[in-house]
């Protein structure tokens, strides 16, 4: 369920629309079944290292055994300060949906109550973190089979009183738009929407036992990408044409004209508003849940690995790993103070875009990672048959992974590459915000690498072992 949840969100219940809308029902469709094909290939690469080495490093100590110290360095630190930074996107995204019932209220009083109830489950126990993680998952899961039931009564007419077929498939350009860059475009917003489900691997760690649970949750991701994201997509698009502007509604705030909450209405459900909203607040405190989790984990891994601070490594006798825990709540409270203010807006938006790469920049290691561990195992003498879980498609799963990973960066503001205006600094300053994250990334990975003295692992000197 934890792998569920970590890939629906608001990038399916909101950002969907948006998709549709810039490269037509078809286009969108072609990105997710792209994006979707390379998550899978990521989560059967991490699956395989992460039963054979569960530990709640995940794919920072994996780049660190079989690729370099170094780079296993820069992509915790930059997974870590990217959820310290999404948690406080998501306090602040609960605050905005929890005024669409109560709008006279403050939001930071809302967003302290928020803070305080994710920092309480992830303090209790593992076991708290994971029941709620539980029934956040089941609340969209449940939310996304009753739309796709009501999405096709409402295509053949028996909802709505009218019967649309495939007239919004084929509508003006429909049901590709805009070309290759549109869908290019477009893989940025399937991307986004995929992020979370590396949440196995650190999950991993702690899971009674991962040999069992991590592959069964692997295997599901094909099924419930195809299901929850091409499916809803496909009924979307029959329903609601691409031409709307209602779908470009892709923020919080929009509750109102989600594609989900279009569609219900179509099909006469008036309340279909005030359940979606309900429905994305779980949604974002899930992520917040998952993201304080993951980041503390992280933390603490880097610790008892001598890249972060040592007090960072204690437990408590409950097993959490407390001073972790607050220093990353705290990074996430105040860079919510930032909101506050109108200088601090500035700085925020330079965070949340420093953060924005550093999920794609994790998937990259992810596939760096996989394709060494395979050959360094094969190369000291273990047999397959060792594994307990095997990724299939070795070699062509991580590669393929890897390529369609630096496509998404490069693309990411792929627009002002084909309209460059050099002498202009607003233009410098749109390219800063967009990749501000890469030099970022390169720094904490050139800094540990030159001041440490580090090489890339020969093959035959990696550790396989779980300490």
């Amino acid at each position: 369920m934890i792998a569920i949840g970590g890939s629906i969100g608001t990038g399916l219940f909101l950002a969907s629309g948006n998709a549709i809308h810039t490269a037509g029902p078809g286009g969108a469709i072609v990105a997710y079944i792209a994006i979707g094909m390379m998550v899978f290939f990521l989560m059967t690469s991490l699956g395989e290292m992460a039963t054979y080495m569960p530990v709640s490093g995940s794919f920072s100590t994996y780049a660190s055994r079989f690729v370099d110290p170094a780079f296993g360095f820069a992509l915790g630190w930059n997974y870590w300060f990217n959820w310290a930074i999404t948690l406080a996107v998501d306090i602040s995204t609960a605050a905005l949906i929890i005024q669409f019932w109560f709008p006279h209220t403050p939001g930071w009083l809302w967003s302290a109550i928020f803070l305080v109830l994710i920092f309480g489950l992830n303090a209790l126990s593992v076991r708290a973190y994971g029941e709620s993680e539980y029934w956040f998952s089941i609340i969209k899961v449940v939310t996304v089979i009753i739309f796709l039931i009501i999405g096709i009564l409402t295509i053949f007419g028996i909802l709505g009183g009218e019967y649309i077929g495939m007239k919004n498939f084929t509508l003006a350009e429909a049901p590709f738009k805009g070309g290759f860059f549109a869908i290019l475009g477009t893989f940025l917003i399937a991307g986004f929407s995929f992020q979370g489900t590396e949440l196995v691997g650190i999950a991993a760690g702690e899971s009674a036992t991962p040999e069992k649970s991590v592959p069964k949750a692997i295997k599901q991701v094909f099924w419930r990408i195809l299901l929850f994201y091409i499916f809803a997509i496909f009924v979307i698009g029959l329903i609601i044409p691409y031409t709307s502007s209602n779908l470009l509604g892709s923020g919080a705030e929009d509750v109102a004209i989600s594609p989900f909450t279009l569609v219900f209405e179509k099909a006469g459900l008036a309340f279909a508003a005030s359940v979606m909203n309900a429905v994305i607040l779980t949604s974002v405190l899930s992520a917040g849940n998952s993201g304080l989790y993951a980041s503390t984990r992280m933390l603490w891994s880097m610790a008892k690995e001598g890249s972060a601070p040592r007090f960072l490594a204690k437990i408590n006798r409950r097993g959490i790993p407390m001073a972790a825990l607050i220093v990353t709540a705290l990074v996430g409270a105040l860079t919510f103070i930032t909101t506050l203010s109108e200088n601090g807006s500035i700085i925020y938006t330079w965070l949340l875009s420093a953060s924005g790469l550093t999920g794609f920049i994790a998937w990259v290691g992810i596939a760096v990672s996989h394709y060494r561990f395979r050959r360094a195992f094969i190369k000291q003498g273990h047999d397959l048959n060792e594994l307990k879980y095997r990724a299939k498609f070795f070699p062509f799963g991580p590669i393929l992974a890897l390529v369609l990973c630096i496509l998404v960066i490069i693309g990411q503001d792929y627009q002002s590459f084909l309209h460059p205006e050099f002498a202009n600094p607003t233009w410098w300053q749109k390219m800063g915000v967009s990749y501000i994250g890469l030099p970022i990334f390169l720094t904490f990975w050139l800094a540990y690498k030159f001041t440490k003295k580090t090489k890339l692992i020969p093959l035959d000197k990696a550790k396989f072992d779980h300490k």
